[in-house]
């Protein structure tokens, strides 16, 4: 292969041909204090010499990946953790045991595993206390993803406390979110049925540092379809900030529909 390799090089540019060859001359010796240049000892990594920029940047997307966004996987002792978690749930003075004999010994990978399999059956005590537990390993850093998968599952759920909490912990940590997580966050919300913790967290998207794009707005306008007045004003900021843009507008008598069905879905719950 190298002499395949050779005669290759040997036609194309000439600095190749010596390379290669003083490649050869120069080979890893491994070390404690070794600091040698390393130099390819092989037509491969001659390759990866000439192509040091592509390599090293897929190596480091690779190791800058969020632990949030990787596939989670339960191990074995996870699994066993998980199960009886939910079996002790009702039972706070041995569940306050076993979290800290048995959760508080989870490998990293095993907890946040734990933790998005409960956020995925939408268990929101067990969330909350997995949450708090994270929040106080060693390894734990502020993640903008952590906190999202936490609010889009409280939000879900309707649990507006819970939601605050983990809004004033993400503020206290100054963990920024992104406009694509605030529209999503605030659409979650909306089909919820809670307008006013959407507008919440919209005020905080407008105050936002990053430069706003348009997907999220389209996103949040059509999940206000059912809340005109809201709308508007989402509309309004819409248009002042992207003035060519084009929005769809439903026709008038959705709204109305969706008022009558409200006012009849509240006479209902008095009754």
């Amino acid at each position: 292969m190298q002499k395949s390799f050779l005669k290759l090089i040997s036609n194309s540019q000439p600095f190749l041909k010596a390379l290669y060859i003083s490649s050869n001359l120069f080979r890893l010796h491994s070390g404690p204090a070794s600091r040698r240049v390393v130099m390819p000892g092989q037509p491969h990594e001659l390759l990866l010499l000439l192509c040091p920029v592509r390599h090293m940047s897929n190596l480091s997307s690779k190791a800058s990946l969020s632990i949030w966004r990787r596939k989670k996987e339960i191990g074995k002792e996870g699994l066993i953790v998980a199960k009886d978690l939910k079996r002790l749930c009702n039972n706070p003075v041995r569940f306050d045991q076993y979290m800290r004999s048995n959760v508080s010994r989870l490998l990293k990978s095993d907890l946040v595993s734990v933790l998005a399999e409960f956020q995925r059956q939408d268990h929101v005590f067990l969330c909350m206390k997995l949450y708090d537990v994270v929040r106080k390993e060693v390894w734990y850093r502020p993640d903008m993803f952590f906190y999202r998968d936490m609010l889009m599952l409280l939000a879900r759920n309707r649990k507006v406390d819970e939601a605050n909490r983990v809004w004033a912990d993400l503020k206290k940590e100054e963990v920024l979110f992104d406009q694509h997580t605030f529209g999503d966050i605030m659409r979650m919300y909306l089909d919820s049925g809670l307008p006013e913790q959407a507008m919440e967290v919209y005020e905080e998207m407008r105050r936002s540092p990053e430069t706003p794009i348009s997907l999220p707005f389209r996103v949040i306008l059509k999940g206000l379809v059912p809340y005109p007045e809201l709308r508007e004003k989402v509309k309004d900021d819409f248009m002042e900030l992207f003035p060519g843009a084009i929005v769809y507008d439903p026709p008038e008598d959705l709204f109305e529909d969706d008022r009558q069905w409200r006012k009849s879905s509240d006479e209902d719950d008095y009754e």
